[in-house]
């Protein structure tokens, strides 16, 4: 905030050197500008602009927050209140007479994707990217191939991508884990790295995964009834048939975020003895006690689930690790469902994170869950 406050000065005595100023600023600091529990956010063009607001995804704050202008200038700031260890994703809202437009934050390179595009990301000083989601010359690499499966659940064709250790050997046996979004889970949270790093440093046993998309996804993911035979008739019975698995239900899991987060744990309600390691990432596990959901048709099949599974919790017959943002309208959910499961007998790890819906959100958890879902040498050792 000094900084701004020192720019504001230089601008009010030097008019005549406003670009010049501005310019400077911009050259010299980091942005957003951080310290302890606040950012600030700054905007300068040399167009001139009528308002700038910034969007965010953090549930709990207004979600479109306006800029403060700099007198006598075309630059705007502002500052807002956040966790040590947040990380937050955003985008500018920039007015220009009758135009509108969203940008992402010009003066931050940071970025991160997801399918819809790209945001601007402020990491407070407490945040770190992890070291073991980074690629490493050191680690041995496993492999991805395809093959494609008729679903009987679905009546179409379906591609499963599977990844394959470094270390594999087709007379081994391995434990196995389906990823729901699978091409997301590549692309965005940087799988594949994870994977060979994690299980190169024997913190996850060498396992396969197998890769899974949807094709009309949320309704498929939905608590549908035809996602868990699919999962169970045709992926699995296609991965057993393919490849040497660790036998027993206890060495097969399901994983997804959002909605494939409600597909993982559908699965393992509707067939129980099947999968027995479960990892859950930001669940939309939506329910009600009185009222409509208030989200859309959609969700209805699943708030019925949810509403029945609450009813009884120690149908789910598995370990679970349970992560979720506590930026996301979701966290109310995956708050109740976890103490619930504990209180059935359910084996359940639960995580919050200061962050968002988002993908690097998700990545940032995967050693934790994978490491205590498929412990490698390392862990077994030490624990």
């Amino acid at each position: 905030m000094k900084e701004l406050i020192h720019l504001a000065k230089q601008l009010m005595r030097e008019p005549d050197r406003q670009r010049e100023l501005l310019k400077k600023f911009t050259a010299q600091y980091q942005f957003p500008i951080v310290n302890n529990q606040r950012a600030t956010f700054f905007y300068w063009n040399d167009d001139p602009t009528d308002s700038i607001y910034l969007l965010h995804w953090v549930y709990g704050l207004e979600s479109r927050q306006e800029f403060k202008r700099l007198p006598s200038s075309n630059a705007f700031w502002l500052s807002i209140d956040l966790p040590y260890t947040a990380r937050v994703e955003y985008k500018y809202e920039i007015h220009r007479g009758d135009n509108r437009y969203w940008s992402r934050d010009p003066h931050n390179d940071t970025q991160a994707f997801d399918p819809f595009g790209s945001n601007s990301v402020c990491s407070m000083p407490g945040y770190t990217d992890p070291e073991w989601a980074q690629s490493d010359i050191r680690t041995r690499k496993g492999k991805l191939e395809e093959f494609t499966i008729h679903s009987k659940a679905f009546k179409d064709e379906r591609t499963i991508t599977v990844y394959l250790p470094h270390e594999y050997k087709p007379k081994k046996r391995y434990p196995l884990l389906i990823c729901h979004d699978g091409s997301d889970y590549r692309k965005y949270a940087k799988m594949i790295t994870v994977l060979d790093n994690l299980i190169h440093r024997k913190e996850v046993l060498p396992l396969i995964v197998a890769f899974t998309d949807g094709v009309n996804r949320n309704p498929e993911y939905g608590a549908n009834p035809r996602q868990a035979q699919f999962l169970v008739e045709d992926v699995l019975a296609a991965m057993e048939r393919k490849y040497r698995l660790t036998p027993g239900a206890e060495n097969r899991g399901l994983m997804g975020a959002s909605f494939g987060g409600v597909s993982a744990l559908f699965t393992a309600w509707r067939y129980p003895d099947v999968f027995k390691k479960l990892l859950l990432q930001s669940g939309s596990f939506a329910f009600t006690d009185i009222g409509d959901h208030g989200r859309g048709e959609l969700w209805d099949p699943v708030v019925d689930f949810v509403n029945a599974l609450r009813e009884d919790p120690s149908s789910i017959n598995s370990q679970i690790y349970m992560s979720c943002g506590v930026f996301e309208s979701l966290i109310y959910y995956n708050r109740t469902l976890a103490p619930l499961f504990r209180k059935s007998g359910v084996n359940v790890r639960y995580v919050e994170s200061k962050d968002g819906h988002n993908w690097i959100n998700w990545r940032d958890r995967l050693r934790e869950g994978l490491s205590w879902l498929y412990p490698g040498h390392l862990w077994m050792y030490y624990e």
